[in-house]
């Protein structure tokens, strides 16, 4: 038979041999090595950014969670109920009845048991204790959920050099909440005796708190949807730009009148007017500024304290109204008339939710359903934000 590449063989074996021929190809082997190398080092990436966007929008739920835990356990009254700080010891609650025994016999010593519940049985006791022991360890929880997958992703290099500061900031931000946490309660332990009121935790101390972890929890979420939505490819005109400003100013009054709340919550300045829209009988009640100095009844009058946490409620709605009816003179995005549409319906609801609470006497579940409320209404402002923001230059 006839074989014809016999005879062309000895000149492709030439050609193989040839040295342009080993050139190209080691060309060839770099580059090629080159582009796998670039495509393993692509991180972060647009996949990475989805998974550590995810995580914090995850880590800001578990925020949601220890505020109304939180605030379920001021309004049970249990947050005095362990009367001890220890990161690893409290991890597992009493399990022998001499255990019990000798828990309750330290929070006999102090003064919420011998002012107010002196007559409190160790069945009772065990109630409270629960719920203080809930929040803690949702709190630790919290914590590993920040800081563990934190050590996981930046060893995978699933950070930018600006999300690596931003990271750090939140996870030092969870243990300064925790120790703030113990700081508010040890408020509510010390022996006062040229004081008659019932034993509570300082309202200053407890907005503090509640403000620290308001400021985690929207740092977290603002990190997350700025991750996760795409930007809006917006026009910047002068009705956005002022639209812009006008979102910014609404969310700080969101902010401030949900931190309100907190010294209204400390002082128990919900019982004080349980009327709407008159305090009593009078639209302006005669000891909003009995106290002197005059700005004391700012913070320590509970008169005064839910007066402005009224006025600034009904500031809120008024701002949230006038940005929806702004944005309708606008041309915006589908997602962003979304946000903006449930930002304005969950304002209504908000103050509904506040008025019924006030008039029924602060019963605990309408009271945690309007403090989850505000949280519900600052997480949609800070959406409406996230899809206004500027294309990143």
């Amino acid at each position: 038979m006839h074989y014809p590449f016999r005879q062309t063989r000895p000149s492709v074996m030439k050609y193989l041999r040839s040295p342009q021929l080993r050139q190209w190809l080691v060309k060839q082997g770099r580059s090629t090595m080159t582009a796998v190398a670039s495509s393993a080092n692509a991180i972060p990436n647009a996949a990475t950014n989805r998974i550590v966007g995810r995580w914090l929008l995850g880590c800001s739920g578990l925020v949601v969670g220890a505020i109304v835990l939180g605030g379920v356990t001021r309004l049970t009254e249990s947050g005095l109920s362990m009367v001890d700080w220890h990161l690893v010891r409290e991890m597992k609650p009493p399990q022998s009845q001499a255990e019990w025994e000798a828990e309750f016999s330290k929070y006999q010593q102090f003064p919420e048991f011998k002012i107010m519940n002196h007559e409190m049985t160790l069945p009772e006791f065990k109630f409270i204790f629960y719920m203080e022991w809930g929040h803690r360890m949702w709190g630790r929880l919290v914590g590993l959920a920040y800081i563990v997958p934190t050590i996981y992703f930046w060893r995978k290099g699933y950070f930018t050099r600006s999300i690596k500061g931003k990271v750090l900031g939140l996870c030092g931000f969870v243990f300064f909440q925790g120790l703030l946490g113990w700081y508010m309660v040890k408020s509510g332990l010390e022996e006062k005796p040229e004081s008659y009121d019932i034993p509570r935790v300082s309202q200053y101390r407890l907005s503090a708190h509640l403000g620290s972890a308001l400021l985690l929890y929207c740092a977290s979420l603002w990190i997350g949807l700025t991750l996760l939505l795409p930007t809006n490819k917006l026009a910047e005109t002068k009705h956005l730009m002022q639209l812009r400003r006008f979102a910014k100013g609404t969310t700080g009054l969101v902010f401030l009148t949900a931190l309100s709340g907190a010294f209204v919550a400390g002082l128990d300045a919900g019982l004080v007017y349980n009327s709407f829209p008159k305090m009593g009988e009078r639209w302006i009640p005669d000891d909003l500024l009995a106290f002197s100095p005059t700005l004391k009844n700012i913070f320590e009058n509970p008169t005064t304290v839910q007066f402005d946490h009224r006025i600034m409620g009904i500031s809120s709605l008024a701002a949230i109204t006038g940005l929806y009816l702004f944005s309708r003179r606008m041309l915006l995005p589908r997602r962003a008339k979304i946000a903006l549409s449930l930002l304005a319906a969950m304002a209504y609801g908000q103050v509904a939710l506040g008025i019924s609470t006030l008039l029924l006497y602060v019963p605990t579940s309408l009271a945690a359903t309007h403090q989850t409320g505000s949280v519900a209404l600052l997480s949609l402002a800070i959406w409406v934000l996230a899809e206004l923001r500027k294309m990143p230059k």
